[in-house]
């Protein structure tokens, strides 16, 4: 099985670095996990539509159920809405899970890395 380490996850705040970032990993035929420094915190991206695949529904339900034990959950958080749930969007193809430091954001990209990473090759 194949993952990053944390301090492997690339981390981008411009378009520029971000589009860098997505052309090397087509060129390597791998999947997309990196980390854009935002205004308000850090997203975690993966992507795999240059793979030509989804993540599949075992998969999917894996990376969405690793989200929700890593995630802290603020008292009022409806946990069952799958946006709240795993504070973001987490879909078949891409996503972008919130976090509030760089340190979490690396954390919870390696943790997943696996999952994207899984039937990629």
């Amino acid at each position: 099985m194949e993952y990053l380490t944390p301090h492997h996850i690339p981390l981008y705040k411009t378009e520029q670095r971000r589009q860098e970032i997505w052309e090397q990993c087509k060129d390597r035929n791998q999947p997309v996990i990196a980390i854009r420094d935002g205004t308000r915190g850090y997203i975690v991206r993966y992507d795999i539509q240059h793979l030509g695949r989804e993540l599949t529904a075992h998969e999917l339900r894996e990376l969405r159920e690793r989200t929700r034990r890593f995630r802290r959950y603020p008292t009022g958080i409806d946990t069952i809405s799958e946006t709240e749930g795993v504070g973001g969007e987490a879909g078949p193809i891409s996503g972008d899970l919130h976090t509030e430091t760089e340190e979490s954001a690396r954390a919870l990209a390696a943790q997943l890395s696996s999952v994207v990473f899984e039937n990629s090759t």
